[in-house]
């Protein structure tokens, strides 16, 4: 199984807290891109989580994957177009940081742009879940985990 990198390691932190380089197709065969998918996929499902961006398994590169309501995604070099005013807050945890999560809030609609396995560019309107999900994985490739998003004041909580 591929390793997810964690804060508990001072040098895996210190690389989940960069930003990783724009993913650059021309440097990779569409084989090589397809098993880099299938490889973040099924390391993602095995640590149980729902998104899984190639910073957590050391790769520096801006790629997520994410699976949410039966549908899977793999997103390169992606970007948060536009957010609702609105928000919601919610509870959430992060497989870099094991055994906690905590209140965090974001934009309840959001369009997300970026590039398909394909190098096609695409553009996803997600709201709900989703878009949690999206922002939390476009925020670790901007170098930033959720614990930063949390109010100020506001303590992790372990999990159960």
């Amino acid at each position: 199984m591929q390793k997810i990198w964690t804060i508990n390691n001072p040098s895996e932190k210190r690389f989940l807290k960069r930003a990783p380089k724009e993913f650059n197709f021309s440097d990779h065969g569409q084989k090589e891109i397809s098993d880099l998918v299938r490889r973040m996929d099924i390391a993602m499902q095995k640590a149980n989580g729902v998104g899984l961006s190639a910073n957590q398994i050391g790769l520096d590169i801006k790629i997520f994957v994410a699976r949410w309501d039966n549908k899977f995604y793999a997103i390169f070099n992606p970007r948060i177009e536009k957010t609702s005013k609105e928000k919601g807050a919610l509870e959430e945890g992060c497989l870099s940081i094991p055994g906690y999560h905590g209140e965090v809030e974001r934009a309840s609609k959001i369009t997300l742009v970026g590039q398909n396995r394909w190098g096609k560019i695409i553009r996803i309107r997600a709201w709900g879940m989703l878009a949690r999900i999206f922002q939390h994985e476009t925020d670790h490739l901007n170098g930033k985990l959720f614990v930063e998003r949390m109010k100020k004041g506001a303590r992790l909580k372990p999990t159960e």
